[in-house]
């Protein structure tokens, strides 16, 4: 496995980039293969060099399993990467702007006390939860609610401080969760770095959690090795009493289900399915009808989670047999009831069953635009069944095209 501060030379074959970019994750050829409905031996065709690189389809799902972008496969050869994998949002040059933006002079203004600034933030998380477009919606508040957090927690002193650092810790996931599967992975990288600093400041083991939850997410985009993630998880997980309930259950569970989600990927099953089991317990304790204000951690999320896990494993008749019993309508939250419906087409189109590929993410669409338009598995399939699909599926694949902005309305 290469070494992952290693530098990939600049000028390397597609053949060498796959290669590099698969070990880095961990996974075997096996299973990048089977992610992509594929052989092992399939893989070793494309990184030995006797199989040429494939079609735009494929290389978007490959680099999609992968957690990159399609220029990190083509390398010089390049590909206009916003238009096959990642689609960028009107809003984010607003977002990024107040990300970097660094106030110096501060005279005069006033910070918004915890009380305030808690108001704000819940205020954001619901328009994410509960807005079909949350993208759009959140990023109407978003630039302002980063400066005015930084703001406060620079001002404020003693626990007021450590309060506006737990509520800024917040505002950097809604950063991170507006920025993911968009162009723009350093802006990612840094609101997730940022969150967990905030956390630490407010030396707050919830808030901990919590930001090692949403780096998870960032550390696979980016590609960084399961281990990583694991770790990470695995410390923060150690701050906390689960034995206690409530918010130390909650989050101790969330942590498990991101152990169950990186093992997964690498293929690892009893590792994934040990750690599923923990986060499974965890939400079963805390009650059938729970789920988190704004993580939405509970027993619908796990259930749901469990999909997208033995997709990962390739179990695909297991993942769409699950996928069949979800009950997501309960779930408050459109952008994950519109996450998990795409996560079950994506088990169906493992199984090349496309009529339900197609019909999942027709519903996934309807449940939460922005949501589906962001999906990078959303944009790979219908990309491929717009070359692939039959007659039965071709308007479909046609109308889903134009709504995730792959071809023009």
């Amino acid at each position: 496995m290469p070494d992952s501060s290693s530098v990939l030379d600049p000028a390397a074959p597609f053949n060498a980039r796959l290669r590099y970019h698969r070990e880095r994750t961990g996974m075997s050829r096996a299973v990048l293969g089977g992610l992509v409905g594929r052989s092992a031996g399939w893989v070793k065709g494309l990184e030995s060099g006797r199989l040429l690189q494939p079609r735009l389809p494929m290389l978007a799902r490959l680099a999609n399993v992968l957690g990159v972008d399609l220029e990190d496969l083509t390398g010089e050869q390049g590909l206009p990467v916003t238009t096959y994998t990642k689609a960028a949002h009107e809003h984010l040059p607003a977002v990024t702007a107040a990300l970097t933006d660094y106030p110096i002079d501060t005279t005069g203004v006033e910070p918004l006390q915890p009380a305030e600034l808690a108001a704000k933030v819940a205020q954001a998380w619901q328009l994410w939860h509960g807005a079909a477009r949350q993208r759009t919606a959140v990023a109407v508040v978003l630039p302002d609610l980063i400066r005015q957090a930084r703001l406060s927690a620079r001002l404020l002193d003693g626990p007021d401080r450590r309060a506006a650092h737990r509520h800024l810790a917040q505002v950097y996931h809604l950063a991170q969760l507006f920025l993911s599967y968009q162009p723009v992975p350093e802006m990612l990288m840094l609101s997730g770095d940022r969150a967990m600093g905030a956390a630490q400041d407010a030396d707050d083991p919830h808030a901990i959690a919590a930001a090692a939850w949403y780096m998870n997410h960032a550390f696979r985009s980016a590609g960084e090795r399961d281990e990583v993630r694991i770790d990470l998880a695995t410390r923060a997980a150690r701050l906390l009493r689960p034995d206690r309930g409530g918010e130390d259950l909650a989050r101790w569970g969330l942590l498990q289900l991101a152990i169950a989600l990186s093992h997964a990927k690498s293929g690892r099953e009893g590792h994934a399915l040990g750690a599923w089991d923990e986060a499974h317990r965890a939400a079963r304790a805390l009650g059938d009808g729970y789920s988190h204000p704004w993580l939405i951690f509970g027993p619908g999320m796990v259930d749901a989670y469990a999909v997208t896990i033995q997709a990962d494993l390739m179990h695909a008749g297991t993942a769409t047999r699950l996928a069949d019993r979800l009950e997501l309508d309960g779930m408050p939250s459109a952008t994950r009831r519109s996450f998990h419906l795409a996560e079950a087409a994506r088990a169906y189109f493992l199984r090349r069953e496309h009529l339900g590929t197609v019909h999942l993410l027709r519903k996934a669409y309807q449940v939460s635009p922005d949501t589906t338009r962001f999906s990078l598995f959303a944009r790979s399939a219908v990309l491929e069944l717009s070359e692939t699909g039959g007659p039965a599926i071709r308007d479909d694949v046609a109308e889903l095209s134009r709504d995730l902005g792959l071809t023009a309305a």
